[in-house]
């Protein structure tokens, strides 16, 4: 293979990009070299995505559908289901869910049915990256063996890369564009093509020794939240009980200009990254005979927040002589952090599914997520409620869960009979304190 003309076309930006997955990861790539200058190909198996998009709609807050209609306009965008037009790009770039099983090992059922399904369709000179988050190893012991099973071979045929993604969905100071791309090349072809790829659209591309490492970067990365958000976490739990507001302790200490990075306490962790990604190192580790305690208690920690937010709640409502069981309780916020779309592990799901155990009768208000969604260990076949002052009288207890700007935290307070403030988002409410508590 002629690494010299891919290479070229790449700069050239004729090269055809394919990404699979049009999701939260999948639809900025698009985006983002749609906009360079390519000609991109958005494949996903849920027909219903892919009809949004080949019609100009988003489903997504953060990409509008202008953007998604500028692309079609100019002739850089196709969205297909169809495997067999995989075949076509130069490029594909794989951001599929790599989520937990039950037993929190890694479940790759994603990343291997792609696997298979690029395997089918694989041509000679194509350039095959993956992006979701997994454990160090997953490119050259799960991907390769798979895609080389009907003969070609790796550095030889076609070519293999790892670079994670960074996506931030809410985020206006940074976006794919301009967060810095880590990359590693199985070997020094894949790792040329593949730097010279996201060098043409991103502004900042980081490469290192191999597939691992850049794998590993990802993995350090929310292994370094994980266990910061635990330990502030764990730090509100005490604090509490010993009469200090923890959120105005990190903010004092934030102001001590090294030596301190910021981190706040909250109902649990969300999204698809932090609550899930650590584990997979974890699970490896045990492969190399070591355990990774911390990771292991921070988790621990973590999961353990929304049954503390409900135990705090039924505290509450005991010290005005009512039970959980009956109550009516209004969780604002289904997203898993402020002012996004996406409610993927969200800690609101799990505390709304620990107040029904406890037979409270529960609603929910969103501005950003009209319904909740089916996942794959939970479907509360709820839509949101309207919020306003007449709405909030009815309830026993408010549960702030995210701390949406929209919301508008001293109407709530003011309407509310109770508040359990899970964000310190009422911290500038100057009347009805007593109605408060933190959680």
């Amino acid at each position: 293979m002629d690494i010299a003309k891919l290479e070229d076309k790449i700069r050239n930006k004729k090269a055809l990009v394919g990404v699979i997955g049009m999701g939260y990861v999948g639809l900025p790539l698009i985006r983002t070299f749609g906009n360079a200058g390519f000609p991109t190909l958005g494949f996903d198996v849920d027909v219903e995505k892919i009809r949004k998009l080949n019609a100009g709609r988003s489903y997504i807050k953060h990409i509008p559908a202008s953007t998604v209609k500028n692309l079609l306009k100019a002739g850089r965008f196709r969205g297909t289901s169809n495997p067999r037009d995989l075949k076509k790009p130069d490029a594909l770039i794989i951001c599929v869910p790599t989520p937990l099983s039950s037993t929190r090992d890694p479940d790759m059922s994603y990343v291997e049915a792609t696997a298979e399904t690029i395997a089918a369709n694989l041509r000679r000179g194509q350039l095959v990256i993956l992006e979701s988050t997994t454990y160090p190893g997953t490119t050259r012991e799960l991907l390769r063996p798979i895609l080389e099973r009907r003969g070609l071979k790796v550095e030889r045929d076609f070519f293999l890369a790892y670079s994670p993604e960074r996506e931030d969905p809410g985020r206006e100071n940074f976006t794919t564009e301009s967060i810095p791309k880590v990359v590693g090349g199985f070997g020094p072809a894949s790792k040329r093509l593949a730097v010279a790829l996201y060098g043409s659209a991103i502004s900042e591309v980081v490469p290192v020794a191999s597939c691992e490492a850049a794998e590993a970067t990802k993995i350090i990365e929310n292994v370094y939240r994980a266990v910061n958000i635990a330990m502030v976490n764990e730090l509100k739990v005490l604090f509490d009980k010993m009469g200090i507001d923890v959120w105005e302790v990190i903010n004092a200490a934030k102001t001590k200009p090294f030596g301190f990075s910021a981190f706040y306490p909250g109902p649990g962790l969300g999204g698809h990254c932090i609550p899930i990604d650590p584990f997979y190192l974890s699970w490896k580790a045990r492969q190399y005979g070591e355990s990774t305690r911390f990771i292991e208690l921070a988790g621990e920690i973590n999961t353990a927040m929304p049954e503390y937010v409900v135990n705090k709640l039924a505290a509450a409502l005991n010290d005005r002589k009512r039970s959980v069981r009956g109550s009516k309780i209004l969780v604002l916020g289904m997203a898993y952090k402020k002012d996004v779309d996406d409610p993927r592990e969200s800690p609101s799901v799990e505390l709304i599914t620990l107040l029904r155990r406890r037979g409270a009768k529960v609603d929910y208000n969103d501005p950003h997520i009209p319904r909740t969604q089916k996942s794959r260990e939970h479907d509360l076949r709820m839509k949101s409620v309207p919020l306003s002052p007449a709405m909030l009288k009815r309830y026993d207890a408010v549960l702030i869960s995210t701390d949406h700007s929209e919301y508008d935290y001293k109407m709530i307070v003011k309407h509310s009979r109770l508040v359990i403030d899970t964000r310190n988002a009422t911290a500038e409410v100057r009347s009805g304190k007593n109605k408060i508590v933190k959680a």
